[in-house]
């Protein structure tokens, strides 16, 4: 099987990399911007047939000159939530997109694709439906209407394409993204640096720590792009998350509790944390009010209606597995 990963340095990029080597496909084409040259260690032992940048990839591919290509898995995009030029991010997350879809229909090559959960913004539903997507950024918004040219395209597919509204993912190779990292990230490197994690206080009605997001395992949304690529019949728009909601507090304690066991030290509750000043609770930004999402919870009807019953992982054991990573790795 020949399979294209765009975004194929980033965090999920290289993650399906490396398990697409994992099931025995090595034929993988990378395409990314390397200009943040450090990215490249997310590759460090994959198994590539080719690399190509992504100012070049694009149209290349559109005129055939790869030959018969089975799957992209296009992960390339811009997911700074707090990018606001409107311009770049329609450029980059719809209209690249949007080329690249056509181009996919025309050569009978198979499309995975990343959505994002940013498209229900401010909505108290997490169902793939109309009625429930209302994006709070711009970035939301462009992977909207991505989602809504597929959903006009599908009628007339001539081969898979399938969508993934992720969630809060977090796990190994995101340390180049910076602020944009998950919170279990921050929580692991505040604790190694400070000795102590800080949540935001209340806000939206939640509790110091208590807004709550679904928090998916990259290694979970990894096997959920493979379940779909060896099932070609099952194509349209699909969350993907844990289907659970978690408070940060959870993240903060498992950060926490597993960075003392690597020391030897015993695990400890919520309360006697905070009590110790291992964990404190910090003002809520007033840059990020009204543009924050409290809660979050994956609708997984759609995805097991296909026939995909992955388990997920919950927040203690996901982040006891990537703080060990980070321990190693980092």
């Amino acid at each position: 099987m020949k399979v294209v990963v765009t975004g194929a340095a980033g965090m999920i990029g290289s993650n399906i990399v490396h398990g697409l080597n994992a099931v025995g496909i090595d034929d993988v084409i990378a395409v990314d911007d390397l200009t943040d040259g450090p990215k490249y260690r997310n590759l460090l032992g994959a198994k590539l047939s080719d690399y190509f940048d992504r100012s070049e990839f694009y149209t290349r591919f559109a005129k055939g000159e790869f030959g018969r290509v089975d799957a992209v898995l296009h992960e390339g995009a811009c997911s700074d939530t707090m990018e606001h030029n409107g311009r770049y991010m329609m450029d980059t997350n719809y209209r690249c997109s949007k080329d690249l879809l056509e181009a996919c229909q025309a050569q009978g090559t198979r499309l995975l694709y990343a959505s994002s959960a940013a498209t229900y913004g401010g909505s108290a539903s997490f169902r793939e439906e109309p009625q429930f997507e209302q994006p709070l950024n711009v970035y939301g918004y462009s992977k909207l209407l991505f989602d809504n040219a597929v959903r006009r395209m599908l009628p007339t597919a001539k081969t898979q394409v399938a969508g993934f509204r992720y969630f809060n993912v977090y796990g190994p190779r995101e340390q180049h993204k910076g602020r944009m990292a998950s919170v279990a990230f921050h929580h692991f490197n505040q604790f190694r640096d400070s000795g102590k994690v800080k949540l935001f206080g209340e806000y939206g009605g939640y509790a110091h720590g208590g807004q709550s997001r679904d928090f998916v395992f990259v290694d979970d949304v990894v096997a959920v792009n493979l379940w779909f690529l060896q099932n070609p019949q099952a194509s349209g728009i699909f969350n993907l998350g844990s289907g659970r909601a978690q408070p940060f507090n959870d993240v903060a304690v498992a950060a926490v509790n597993a960075s003392r066991k690597l020391k030897g030290e015993s695990a400890m509750s919520l309360e006697e944390l905070v009590r110790q000043g291992f964990i404190e609770y910090i003002p809520f930004p007033e840059a990020l009010i009204g543009k924050y999402q409290c809660f979050t919870q994956a609708d997984l009807a759609r995805l097991r209606a296909v026939g995909c019953q992955h388990a997920f992982a919950d927040v203690a054991s996901g982040v006891e597995q990537y703080v060990h990573w980070m321990d190693r790795t980092l």
